[in-house]
C-alpha cells in the first residue's frame, strides 16, 4: 500500500476550460475569456480559425496538406500549428512518412463556446476546489481486468495489480480495474481555515468496466470519505459507442471511451447524486473536524449487487477535461 503526501492542483491555478458532449458524435469546449486566455491566445487569428475550420471540415491532415489547402507557407502553418496544440485545441500525432516523419493534425472540437455572462461574485469566497491528478492516489487494492493510461500511451502491463505502485502513475489520464479500489487524500482546508461547511462536494467522470465496451453493463460504484461509504451509484455501462471529446487517437475506439460526470454531494440531510438522495449519511458522519485530510476511496464495494469495475477519467480522456474535483461549500459566515 502507498502513504506518501503529494501535492494536488492548487486552487489558485487557473482552471482548464471544459469540454462537454452535449449531442451525440458532436463535442463542444466551454471557455471563460477572463480564466482561459490561452484558448482565447489560440482563437485570435485568422489563420488559426482557418486551420480549425479545415481541420473540422477535411479531417486529419499533416502540416504539409494544411499549407496546401490553404496556400500558404509550411513554415506558417507549422508556427500556428504548435500555438493550437499548446492552447489543447488540436490533437497531434507523429507518424512515420515516406522521409522521416510528419505530424498529423486533428479538431478537438465541433464548436468553442466563449461565455460571456459574469460568475457568481460570491462563489470564491464560498467555496474551495482541489483538483487532484487522476495518478496521485495514496492507496490501493485493485484486481484484474485493470490497468492506466496516460494521453500518449498504455502504461506498464495489463492485469497486473501491482504495476498501480509504479511511479509513472503520476501521468495517469485513465485508470480502470474490476474489482477493489484507489484512495486519494486531499487537504481539509476547512479545519485549517477553521470554518464549517455546508456541503462537501466530489466530481469525477465515470463509466462501468467491461473488457472492450458494453453501453449495457451496470456497474455499483461507490464512494467513502474518510472510511464512511456516503453512497453507491449504478453506472448504466461501458461506453464506447463513440470516441470521446478528448480521448487521444491512438486509443481503440474497441475501449472504454467516456464517461457519466458525476456530482456527489454531502450535506447536513444526506449524500445526494445529482438531486437525488443516494443515503443518509451526513457531513455530521465524516468527522471532518478531526483529521487534517479528507480521504476519498473510489471503488467497488466487496458486496455489491452489480460489480461491474470501474473507469476514472481524468484530463485528456473522456468527455471532460479534469481530474477529481473536491469542492469545500463554506457555511456564509465563513467569508472572509
Amino acid at each position: 500500500m502507498l502513504d506518501r503526501e503529494d501535492k494536488p492542483r492548487s486552487p489558485s491555478d487557473p482552471p482548464r476550460p471544459e469540454a462537454e458532449a452535449r449531442e451525440p458524435g458532436r463535442s463542444f469546449l466551454v471557455v471563460n475569456p477572463e480564466r482561459h486566455l490561452g484558448v482565447i491566445r489560440g482563437l485570435a487569428s485568422p489563420v488559426r480559425v482557418r486551420i480549425l475550420r479545415l481541420l473540422r471540415r477535411s479531417g486529419a491532415l499533416n502540416v504539409n496538406q494544411i499549407a496546401e489547402k490553404l496556400e500558404l507557407p509550411q513554415s506558417t502553418i507549422a508556427t500556428n500549428v504548435q500555438i493550437l496544440e499548446d492552447a489543447e485545441l488540436i490533437l497531434t500525432e507523429v507518424r512515420k512518412a515516406a522521409k522521416g516523419q510528419q505530424k498529423i493534425c486533428s479538431a478537438r472540437f465541433d464548436e468553442i463556446v466563449v461565455r460571456l455572462d459574469a460568475e457568481d461574485p460570491n462563489r470564491d469566497r464560498n467555496m474551495i476546489e482541489v483538483e487532484m491528478p487522476l495518478g496521485l492516489y495514496t492507496s490501493y487494492d485493485v484486481s484484474a481486468p485493470c490497468g492506466m493510461c496516460s494521453t500518449q500511451s498504455i502504461m506498464g502491463l495489463l492485469d497486473v495489480p501491482d504495476l498501480f505502485l509504479d511511479p509513472c502513475r503520476v501521468q495517469a489520464a485513465l485508470i480502470w480495474f474490476g474489482r477493489g479500489f484507489v484512495e486519494y487524500k486531499f487537504p481539509n482546508n476547512a479545519k485549517v481555515l477553521k470554518t464549517d461547511l455546508a456541503a462537501l462536494e466530489f466530481v469525477m467522470e465515470l463509466s462501468s468496466e467491461v473488457p472492450g465496451t458494453n453501453t449495457d453493463w451496470p456497474s455499483d460504484i461507490s464512494l467513502w470519505v474518510n472510511g464512511v461509504e456516503i453512497g453507491a451509484w449504478t453506472c448504466p455501462g461501458d461506453y464506447g459507442d463513440q470516441r470521446g471529446a478528448l480521448t487521444p487517437r491512438w486509443w481503440k475506439l474497441e475501449g472504454s471511451q467516456y464517461g457519466v460526470l458525476t456530482h456527489w454531494r454531502v450535506t447536513p440531510d444526506g449524500t445526494f447524486m445529482n438531486d437525488v438522495k443516494l443515503s443518509n449519511v451526513s457531513l455530521g458522519d465524516l468527522s471532518l473536524a478531526e483529521h487534517h485530510s479528507i480521504r476519498l476511496r473510489i471503488g467497488i464495494d466487496p458486496h455489491a449487487a452489480r460489480p461491474g469495475g470501474v473507469n476514472i477519467f481524468g484530463r485528456g480522456f473522456g468527455n471532460y477535461n479534469q481530474d477529481i474535483l473536491m469542492r469545500l461549500h463554506l457555511q456564509p459566515s465563513a467569508h472572509r
